[in-house]
């Protein structure tokens, strides 16, 4: 009588390669979504960004009858991983430089993506000192809100090109 118990090694060739199929399938899928659930978090943060400089613009038009944005919205808004300091994985910061501010979000792909926000006044109205919202052009823009460069969800590259594509944001 014959002992048949165990695989033959035809049998584990044939696993692993049906393994190695399913594999090569199921990994880029797992990125993607992944990359997806990213990007749509990133949605949700700048969507959270806009409607706090939206309420603090309210606010300020209800207590002083002007409108105005805060310097930086993160204060206004807790959001997770928000940094003074340096990019890292899942981090978000900003940039300052009179008013004009860049916010950047790197994602945990290491691709780095860019917004514009400005806090001066950029409009003609009367009562209306609002600038650009995060990633907006300006309401109403006068001669200088006209002139304003607005990045929405742009990608940076590893050496700070800026990529067309965007985040679709």
């Amino acid at each position: 009588m014959k002992n048949n118990k165990g695989f033959t090694l035809i049998e584990l060739i044939m696993v692993t390669i049906i393994l190695g199929i399913l594999a090569a399938v199921a990994v880029p899928r797992y990125m993607g979504a992944v990359s997806n659930a990213e990007a749509a978090a990133e949605a949700a943060t700048v969507a959270a960004l806009r409607s706090a400089v939206e309420n603090y613009a309210t606010q300020k038009f209800l207590e002083t009858g002007r409108y105005s944005y805060p310097t930086n919205p993160f204060e206004y808004i807790e959001v997770d991983g928000y940094t003074t300091g340096s990019l890292s994985d899942g981090a978000w910061t900003i940039a300052d430089t009179s008013g004009v501010s860049t916010i950047r979000h790197q994602r945990r792909d290491d691709n780095v993506y860019k917004w514009t926000y400005n806090s001066n006044d950029l409009t003609d109205l009367d009562g209306d000192d609002r600038g650009a919202n995060v990633g907006l052009a300006p309401e109403n823009p006068n001669s200088a809100g006209s002139a304003v460069t607005v990045v929405n969800g742009a990608r940076t590259t590893g050496n700070n090109d800026v990529d067309s594509g965007g985040s679709g944001l």
